[in-house]
């Protein structure tokens, strides 16, 4: 199987931040930041971004400084340091817990929607800035409590740990790593469609979680025999994606089929099929749809059809 490459960046990728760990700890130094009137904060509320522009088709992602960040801080929401854009120092706040935060910020016209709508129509470098946040606040949002003891948990590292005021264990934000992969065998794809898709005609690339233990290439073999009874032979990386939708990193391979007789797992799948390259070239036309054009699916597709 030859190497087929990234034709572009994913979506969520590039971003423009030096996150200076090595800043962290400094609390002195954070402590500036956060009073600086020229620090930058992405609002999250109910892990939704702040945006305006959306009706008129424009989207742009809205950032607060100075006194516009004040209020959804004395919020007491979770916030984080995401890092340095241009000598800039850029936060993260969570604003949930007001329940319509938008009388409190100066856009009137701006408001909150989900990242995933908007993400692929906004710079790269604003789109990743944004995931960055969302994910880091998710994690804030679920890990006031100790893991191993129960006790309260205060944050720690400029939001980038948890530490347990009863045992003393630290916790730190995690990523969780899903394989996904295009199957492909005779100039054919197999794609499926999940049993957690919204839209009825969508078919995509396979995917699971990694187990303990395990390797990537393992993952990919083992999810699609279990999703699928194909057998793989040849797995090659293709790219990766964070998706902090609401914790993954998305690991992107291509697997050489060995095996074309298809079994679904039910409680996974409802159907799966091998598509050729030009029923993929126009789905609407052979009566599916792909995945969205944000998901790493959607490339590992588009890059397999303009490879054959």
């Amino acid at each position: 199987m030859s190497v087929i490459l990234a034709s572009r960046p994913n979506v969520y990728t590039g971003s423009p931040l030096d996150r200076a760990d090595g800043r962290r700890t400094d609390e002195a130094w954070i402590a500036e930041r956060l009073a600086d009137p020229a620090s930058r904060w992405v609002p999250v509320w109910r892990a939704r971004t702040l945006f305006r522009g959306l009706d008129e088709g424009r989207p742009e992602a809205v950032f607060l400084t100075g006194e516009a960040a004040s209020a959804p801080r004395l919020a007491g929401g979770p916030w984080a340091f995401l890092g340095l854009q241009d000598g800039v120092a850029v936060f993260a706040v969570d604003v949930s817990a007001v329940d319509d935060p938008l009388p409190l910020l100066p856009d009137e016209a701006a408001r909150f929607e989900d990242l995933r709508q908007i993400g692929p129509g906004l710079p790269p470098n604003e789109a990743a800035i944004l995931a960055h946040a969302r994910g880091l606040m998710h994690w804030r949002n679920r890990h006031g409590f100790c893991g191993v003891c129960g006790g309260q948990c205060e944050a720690r590292n400029a939001g980038h740990a948890m530490a347990c005021a009863q045992c003393g264990a630290q916790h730190f934000p995690r990523t969780d790593p899903a394989v996904i992969m295009l199957v492909h065998r005779g100039g054919r794809a197999l794609l499926g469609h999940s049993t957690r898709f919204p839209k009825v005609t969508m078919y995509s690339t396979l995917a699971g979680f990694v187990e303990p233990g395990e390797s990537l290439e393992e993952a990919v073999a083992r999810e699609v025999l279990e999703e699928s009874a194909i057998r793989v032979g040849d797995v090659r990386y293709h790219s990766s994606q964070p998706w902090p939708f609401p914790a993954s990193i998305m690991l992107g391979f291509y697997a050489e089929g060995l095996t074309e007789e298809i079994t679904i797992d039910p409680t996974e799948l409802r159907d799966a099929r091998w598509f050729s390259r030009a029923e993929l070239r126009d789905p609407d036309a052979h009566g599916f749809s792909l995945p969205r054009r944000d998901s790493i699916a959607r490339r590992l597709i588009e890059d397999w059809v303009a490879h054959g």
